[in-house]
Formats: C-alpha cells, sequence, structure tokens
C-alpha cells in the first residue's frame, strides 16, 4: 500500500479525493431534501418513505442493512473529504509558513473564506442530526420507527429548529463554493464555463437549502403537523 500513501501525498490526489466526495455528497443531500419535502404529504406518505428506505435491499439484506451501509458509506465520505480539505489547507500552510501582510479577496467571496470552519460546524451538525432524528439519544419525545412524529417533535422545539435553519444556511455556502470549486477541480475553468458553472452552483445551493429550511420552517408555522 506504499503507493497508495505516497501518491495520496500530493496536492492533486487531495484535491480529486476532495472532488470525488463532493460529488457523493451533492447527490446525497439532494435527495435527501427530496425526500425531506415529503413531510408535507402527512404522516402516512412520510413515514412510508422513512420504511421506503429501511427496506431497500430486502429480502437479501437484513431490514435497514442497506440503509447501513450506505449511511457508512457517507460517514466515510465526510471523513474523507474533511481529511482531504484539512491536509490542503496544512500543505498550503507548510509552503509558505508566513501569512501575507496584505491578504486581499477580490477574488475570494464570503462562502470561499469561509470554507473551512462552515465544514467542520457540518461535520458537528451531521452528528447530531443523526443522535436528534436517526438514534434518538438527544430527542426529548423519539418514537423508533415513527420518522413523521420525530421530526415535528423535534422542530417544534424553537432553538432546535432555529439551529437547523442555520445549519443548513451554512450548507447552501458551502454547497455553492463546493461546486464551484469542484468544476475547477476537473479542469472545467475556462472564461466560456465560468459563467455557466457560477450560475449553476447558486441554483443548486438554492433549491437544496431552501428545500431543507421549508421542514422546520413548515412545522413552525403549522404546515407540518
Amino acid at each position: 500500500m506504499s503507493w497508495f500513501s505516497e501518491m495520496t501525498r500530493t496536492a492533486i490526489a487531495k484535491k480529486a479525493i476532495m472532488a470525488l466526495t463532493g460529488l457523493m455528497l451533492f447527490g446525497f443531500v439532494l435527495s435527501h431534501m427530496a425526500g425531506n419535502l415529503k413531510a408535507f404529504q402527512g404522516a402516512e406518505k412520510f413515514n412510508a418513505y422513512a420504511e421506503g428506505l429501511r427496506e431497500l435491499g430486502t429480502p437479501f439484506l437484513p431490514h435497514a442493512g442497506l440503509l447501513w451501509i450506505m449511511r457508512l458509506g457517507l460517514l466515510g465520505a465526510v471523513g474523507l473529504h474533511i481529511w482531504s480539505a484539512t491536509s490542503l489547507t496544512l500543505m498550503n500552510r507548510r509552503a509558505r509558513p508566513e501569512a501575507y501582510r496584505i491578504r486581499a479577496n477580490v477574488q475570494a467571496d464570503y462562502a470561499a473564506r469561509t470554507m473551512r470552519y462552515s465544514g467542520y460546524l457540518l461535520g458537528f451538525y451531521i452528528l447530531y442530526h443523526l443522535m436528534h432524528l436517526t438514534f434518538g439519544n438527544v430527542h426529548h419525545d423519539f418514537i423508533a420507527g415513527d420518522a413523521y412524529h420525530n421530526l415535528v417533535k423535534g422542530f417544534q422545539v424553537m432553538p432546535i429548529a432555529v439551529m437547523y435553519i442555520f445549519a443548513n444556511l451554512l450548507l447552501g455556502l458551502h454547497l455553492y463554493h463546493g461546486l464551484w470549486s469542484l468544476f475547477q477541480s476537473l479542469g472545467l475553468n475556462h472564461p466560456r464555463y465560468n459563467a455557466w458553472r457560477r450560475q449553476f452552483a447558486m441554483v443548486f445551493a438554492l433549491i437544496v437549502t431552501a428545500g431543507f429550511v421549508s421542514v422546520p420552517i413548515g412545522v413552525l408555522a403549522g404546515w407540518v403537523a
């Protein structure tokens, strides 16, 4: 495995790992957001959707077996994504141990400048989200198997709903800059494509963010109850 260890030490390899894991995570958040919107269709539809996820792969796999494989794969992707981003940051610092005296942010917007910090905060958010709505060990009224009840009761607590909304706004910023950087890593960095990829990144981030925040807002407003 020494060749693999040597290969992953290069900046190009780390950028490739970050891009590939980013693609996996972009696909996941889009499908997860679409599934969450079923909450607006009521308890029966939402619980059927949640149970359908647990039934994936049966009878060849145990109940919820494939779902847990997918969860572990996604957690692995998150871990590799954070590792590659941190490694690249440390490489950049070692390459220039002294900070610039004057730091120009003409090209870097707010999302770019906060990319690293939003990534770490989102990592903590994912862990809390799993403990809150998957395991239920930080939920005040968790009922195993009743995803709709858990979602509604969870978001009826104002501080928790506000925290979810803030986290998903942060996710939107991360998605926007992440998609922009992903296209650049894949070689699509050309004046002919730059306007298109910026628009695509913005629209994707807005759709995902709006979909996610609409659920806690819907619960607080009484549209989902």
